[in-house]
């Protein structure tokens, strides 16, 4: 009869020889693993759990100080106009791309493969292959983040009555230019847009950048109705949106961003489009304020014409979001905001005016920015050639 102090010493023995042979075999293989800081990335491999020391060890994407340009899905398809753009990436201090993945038309820019998105009519070609386009990014060593339109989406409110916001009559409900929003209430559009926004994470996007995502602030806003009204306030709706779409990309590694508008960095309250500083910054890692000069109205900040003042504008803004971000508890996001290069009113702006907004950035205390152009058409001036440090790292 074998006694339980015998049994014990063989568990013991057996875990001590299972252990031998697990570190004999690591130590075979951990010569051929490079560190992160050399290391080549070709696909998840087993020992890049050991190896790689960010929140999601399955994705390897690491942080990178943005300096960003946004693309419309038109500019990203046709490839004349992308290489264009392209080329001052390369050439620049820029280092990253913001790319339509679904705009404020409705429309998505490729092909979905998500069936709904077919049924109510989102689908486009406007990017013909979204997987050759993210390859040529990664090859191109630019971190890319794709834009996703939540909740102004005349495609989806016209598509699913259900689904859309309404007018006191029972019609839906749209924007002085005509343009549907869906119920931010409504989980089923939750689920919709989470939807796209996973499809473009397994696309090999780095970051989603929710926009629009905010009650409407346009139109005749006495004739709303929310059907799927739960009670809970627009900024307790809009934070829980971003809380439930950051849970749900968790698994596939990229970080989480949301614009917001300018003056949500110094009012002192939401707005009445659920916007408010403190909580938007606990749910997502990034926030985006719009601080162009030319949307603040005459006296803003004590300034005459805020437009004729980017610098000044700027800085007040951002050090207004960091003043109160400072009292912030916690986990809070990095402000990293949205800059003018398009002209508004006079002054017509040129590098002079976008190189004061990202000197006013720097003064502020932050790093990251990314220039906003309809058109697309950046001002090379404003920009610094590409240093011998950024050709030196390689983040793929």
């Amino acid at each position: 009869m074998i006694c339980r102090k015998n049994i014990a010493k063989f568990f013991v023995l057996t875990a001590l020889y299972s252990a031998i042979l697990f570190t004999a075999g690591c130590s075979s293989t951990a010569k051929t693993v490079p560190t992160v800081a050399e290391k080549v990335y070709e696909g998840p491999k087993e020992q890049d759990f050991l190896a790689q020391p960010y929140r999601i060890p399955q994705v390897y994407n690491p942080p990178v100080k943005v300096k960003g340009i946004y693309l419309t899905g038109w500019k990203a398809g046709i490839s004349g106009e992308f290489e264009k753009l392209l080329n001052l990436v390369d050439a620049t201090e820029l280092n990253t791309m913001v790319i339509d993945v679904k705009d404020n038309t409705g429309k998505l820019t490729y092909k979905s493969s998500i069936p709904m998105v077919e049924q109510v009519g989102a689908n486009s070609n406007r990017i013909r292959d979204i997987d050759v386009l993210l390859k040529t990014l990664r090859e191109h060593n630019i971190y890319a983040i794709g834009r996703i339109v939540v909740f102004e989406d005349p495609v989806l409110s016209k598509a699913r009555p259900d689904l859309a916001v309404k007018n006191k009559s029972g019609g839906i409900w749209a924007t002085r230019k005509g343009l549907g929003w869906v119920d931010p209430y409504n989980t089923k559009v939750w689920d919709y847009i989470v939807s796209i926004a996973e499809e473009a994470a397994k696309k090999g996007f780095n970051e989603i950048q929710f926009d629009y995502v905010r009650f409407p602030s346009d139109g005749n806003l006495n004739n709303i109705v929310y059907p799927a009204n739960n009670g809970k306030t627009r900024v307790e709706t809009i934070s829980a949106f971003l809380s439930y779409a950051k849970k749900r990309l968790e698994p596939y590694g990229v970080y989480v961003s949301a614009d917001i508008f300018g003056l949500v960095t110094t009012a002192e309250d939401d707005m009445k489009i659920g916007q408010y500083l403190e909580d938007v910054v606990k749910t997502v890692d990034y926030i985006s304020p719009m601080v162009y000069p030319s949307h603040y109205a005459p006296g803003s900040y004590g300034l005459p014409n805020p437009n004729a003042a980017p610098y000044e504008t700027v800085y007040r803004s951002l050090s207004d979001a960091m003043r109160r971000l400072e009292k912030v508890d916690g986990f809070k996001a990095e402000i990293r905001p949205w800059l003018q290069d398009f002209t508004l009113g006079p002054p017509p702006y040129g590098a002079r005016e976008v190189r004061a907004q990202i000197k006013a950035t720097y003064d502020a205390g932050l790093s990251q920015w990314i220039l906003w152009d309809p058109a697309n058409t950046y001002t090379v001036a404003a920009l610094n050639p590409r240093s011998a440090e950024q050709n030196a790292v390689s983040r793929f």
